[in-house]
């Protein structure tokens, strides 16, 4: 995967500070499994963890932002470090002005991976926009960047190493692992 990055879309990420995630299509693949007694399971993909790992390490915060309350997002939340999550959110745009003031920062500086039509709202608002290869085409045409991989399937991996590519941070990494620079 190369990432052809436009003179704008560096621009956008390198004002990242903070990414913001919608859960079930973006860091799932949109299913929702309940057994017998209707406890809920969720699949995650290990290495968008990883790359959330990364991101978090080298000094962007992740925010967990969804429209349905599941004690699983709170698990993976916890397992991953992330410690703000905001779940049963009717209005994402309404809490993310909360997040702003909060931290005394302004839109530029917030990246929001979406999938469908509740998203477009905060898509339209952030500073660095993307949507997943699988979301809505609405979503699609509202964003600044598609990720060639699927929700649960890579993407927020994909947009981790966007983040670290364009914040020059990407070298650092592959010296540590030891391979070469770009993906």
């Amino acid at each position: 995967m190369r990432y052809e990055l436009s003179r704008n879309l560096k621009k956008k990420i390198k004002s990242v500070r903070i990414l913001v995630m919608d859960v079930d299509g973006v860091m799932t693949d949109g299913r929702i499994i309940m057994d017998d007694e209707g406890r809920e399971i969720k699949n995650f993909n290990v290495r968008d963890g990883h790359g959330i790992k990364m991101l978090m390490r080298y000094g962007i915060d992740v925010i967990l932002l969804t429209g349905r309350r599941s004690a699983v997002v709170e698990h993976r939340a916890r397992d991953l470090g992330i410690s703000e999550v905001h779940q049963a959110v009717f209005n994402k745009l309404e809490v993310c002005d909360e997040i702003i003031q909060k931290r005394s920062i302004d839109y530029d500086h917030i990246a929001f991976i979406g999938d469908d039509i509740v998203d477009i709202p905060l898509l339209k608002r952030v500073g660095f926009s993307v949507a997943v290869a699988d979301a809505a085409d609405h979503v699609k045409k509202a964003v600044d960047y598609v990720t060639e991989m699927k929700g649960g399937k890579g993407a927020v991996r994909e947009v981790c190493e966007l983040i670290l590519i364009g914040q020059n941070k990407w070298s650092e990494i592959a010296k540590k692992y030891d391979f070469d620079d770009m993906p």
